[in-house]
């Protein structure tokens, strides 16, 4: 069995594996994962192999300790494991752990395929894999609540405001305005590119994910709505393959 553990600077993610089948999955604050982790063990005791992806200021020295005690093999998530996919990106060591596990993810549900994987969280990120395999980067944007961040916290007078879908363009007032600048501009960025990789590739599958993905899959026409356990499916996929 695998567990495979996706840590965040405020939440977590974790799941349990048979192999290739998902056997269990939770998601919390990470300020709760050593409590959890030692549970899970009990009621997984067949687990043998860990794969560990800590972007967070978070220490997991605990975790592992709690690991090793049981004699699960654990690995840390980098760019130097063996990916499931060839890579063109030409700063790989700079490439951030949820975007190779995402494409792993994309490789893994949908093989042979070209895809673009949206993920819509804390950044907006697009990275693009082609159906020979090859993953050729992609792009990295401010996400939409740091897009309202910085308009009120960049500016003297302009208001904080809460994500809103209910605008207009040309807008007629401020609040308006700052939803059709924010909100109107993620779904054209996000259409922009799109349209981009359709006019040379022809078929694509479009894979939205993240915090917002489905405050945008309401607007966006999007093929493919992938739920939380995606970017866990591509960390076991990577573990899978280095784990022998």
């Amino acid at each position: 069995m695998n567990l495979v553990i996706d840590i965040g600077n405020n939440y977590f993610k974790l799941a349990v594996f048979g192999n290739e089948t998902l056997m269990y999955s939770k998601s919390g604050k990470s300020s709760v994962l050593e409590e959890i982790i030692p549970r899970l063990i009990e009621d997984f005791p067949k687990i043998k192999f860990s794969l560990i992806s800590n972007v967070s200021n978070v220490s997991d020295s605990t975790i592992k300790k709690i690991l090793w005690s049981k004699e699960i093999k654990i690995f840390d998530f980098a760019s130097s494991l063996k990916l499931p996919f060839t890579v063109k990106y030409k700063t790989i060591e700079t490439l951030g752990n949820d975007r190779l596990a995402l494409v792993a993810a994309a490789v893994k549900l949908y093989p042979n395929s070209n895809n673009l994987i949206i993920d819509a969280g804390t950044c907006l990120t697009a990275d693009f894999i082609s159906d020979k395999n090859i993953y050729f980067g992609g792009m990295i944007s401010p996400g939409i609540e740091m897009r309202y961040k910085s308009l009120k916290n960049y500016t003297a007078k302009l208001p904080k405001l809460k994500k809103s879908n209910n605008f207009k363009f040309p807008a007629d007032s401020t609040t308006g305005s700052m939803h059709a600048g924010v909100i109107g501009g993620v779904l054209n960025e996000i259409s922009g590119f799109i349209e981009q990789l359709i006019n040379k590739y022809k078929n694509v599958n479009i894979i939205l994910t993240g915090g917002d993905a489905e405050f945008l899959s309401k607007t966006l026409k999007i093929t493919i709505f992938a739920n939380q356990n995606f970017i866990l499916e591509g960390l076991n996929s990577i573990l899978n393959l280095n784990k022998h």
